[in-house]
């Protein structure tokens, strides 16, 4: 079954094209691992698949609704998007900011029951009455997982989630995500520029830069060496272009 489906989806910024063309489908129970050169647009495709950017040109269907005439999907996505600092003084406890993430009502379960329920999945039943600021930087992005999944959503999508959080704490939360993923059976959209992860976890691999580089199991993109020089030779580019625009 489809989860996911985009076609011929394109934007521009102020007549700068960010996404050129964008075609892929996502299917129920893959975890797609989305890589791209700094730059590339994974945030701005994102946004436009969570109707937060509604100027795009093309077709976004998600659970096979078209998200421009149907935006109830979107109480099945739980959504992290890139890490920002958390305000250590921020008076809000663990269980307040998992709350956030419920939205209506649900019959089956009271709201204390899915914030335990969300707590217990990411390993934090313990820390749900101390204050976000007192926490560690990897569980204050569990924190930030709980909330995405306190709605028990079939769709989760994460942009570069484990950006600056140690080696360790970003292994246990890939484990997380590997979990969510088979256990939960959650189908997962992650954006990452850690290849060996991805390489590691995902079942299929969308690569963009602007358009659709490579889409396909991950299996036949890192065991092709041409895909990766190409893809390589793309970031350096990115990166030395990044550089030239930002003169320190």
């Amino acid at each position: 079954m489809r989860v996911v489906e985009l076609e011929n989806v394109s934007f521009a910024y102020g007549g700068t094209l960010v996404l050129d063309n964008i075609t892929f489908a996502v299917n129920k129970g893959d975890l797609l691992g989305m890589i791209g050169p700094n730059g590339a647009g994974k945030t701005t495709l994102f946004s436009c698949m969570l109707g937060l950017l509604g100027g795009y040109s093309g077709t976004i269907r998600i659970f096979g609704e078209d998200i421009k005439k149907n935006g109830k999907v979107f109480s099945r996505i739980g959504y992290i998007p890139q890490r920002k600092a958390i305000d250590q003084d921020f008076p809000a406890t663990v269980e307040e900011i998992v709350s956030l993430g419920i939205a209506g009502p649900r019959k089956e379960k009271s709201d204390r029951e899915r914030i335990a329920g969300a707590l217990e999945t990411v390993g934090l039943s313990e820390v749900g009455d101390r204050r976000i600021g007192e926490l560690s930087g990897g569980q204050q992005q569990r924190v930030l997982i709980a909330k995405a999944v306190v709605n028990d959503p079939e769709l989760l999508i994460l942009d570069e989630p484990a950006t600056g959080i140690d080696l360790e704490t970003q292994n246990r939360f890939y484990a997380l995500l590997k979990k969510l993923n088979q256990e939960s059976k959650i189908t997962i959209i992650w954006s990452s520029h850690d290849l060996d992860a991805v390489s590691k976890l995902a079942s299929i691999v969308a690569c963009i830069n602007r358009s659709m580089f490579f889409h396909g199991q991950t299996r036949e993109f890192f065991e092709n060496p041409d895909l990766l020089k190409a893809y390589s030779e793309a970031s350096m580019q990115a990166h030395m272009h990044l550089h030239d625009h930002h003169p320190r």
